[in-house]
C-alpha cells in the first residue's frame, strides 16, 4: 500500500478511510505541484483559477458573484483575487451596464497571453494523459463524480 509508506502509516481501520485519506493526500499533492508549476508566472492557484473562470467566459464578462460561484476554493475572496490580477494588468475592470451594482470583470490582452503559456505546462490534461489511460480517466470520473452526487 503506497499510502500507508507515504503516510508513515501502519494500518487503516477500513478501506473507506485508505480511500478517504488518499483524496486528501492527491488533492494535497496535485495542489502543491500546480503552486510550484504557477510559482515562476507569479500567479497562485486560485488566481489561475479565476483567470480560468474569464477565459471560460471569454468574450462575456463574468462578475465577482459568477467567479465566486465557480471557485473550486470556496473559501477563497474573490474580491482580493480580481485585485491582484487587476494590480498585475491580467485583468481588465468595467461597470456593469445593466446592473449599477455589480461590476464587470474580464481578461486583458496579457492575461490571455498568459494563460497561453501557462496552458503549455504539464499540470492540466498533458499530465493526466502522461498516468492514466482514457478507460482509467474514464473510470476515475465516474468515481469521483459518484462521490459528489
Amino acid at each position: 500500500m503506497q499510502l500507508q509508506e507515504d503516510m508513515n502509516t501502519v494500518k487503516y481501520e477500513n478501506i473507506f478511510q485508505q480511500a478517504a485519506m488518499n483524496i486528501t493526500t492527491t488533492h494535497h499533492w496535485y495542489n502543491n505541484l500546480m503552486r510550484d508549476k504557477l510559482s515562476p508566472f507569479d500567479l497562485t492557484v486560485q488566481q489561475y483559477q479565476v483567470l480560468r473562470i474569464l477565459h471560460q467566459q471569454y468574450p462575456r464578462p463574468a462578475t465577482i458573484n459568477l467567479i465566486k460561484i465557480k471557485m473550486l476554493d470556496k473559501m477563497s475572496d474573490a474580491s482580493r483575487i480580481v485585485e491582484r490580477l487587476i494590480q498585475k494588468g491580467l485583468v481588465l475592470k468595467s461597470n456593469n451596464l445593466s446592473d449599477r451594482r455589480a461590476t464587470d470583470i474580464h481578461l486583458s490582452p496579457a492575461g490571455q497571453k498568459l494563460l497561453l503559456q501557462v496552458a503549455k505546462l504539464p499540470i492540466n490534461e498533458q499530465f493526466l494523459a502522461q498516468r492514466l489511460t482514457e478507460t482509467e480517466a474514464e473510470q476515475l470520473n465516474l468515481l469521483l463524480e459518484k462521490l459528489r452526487s
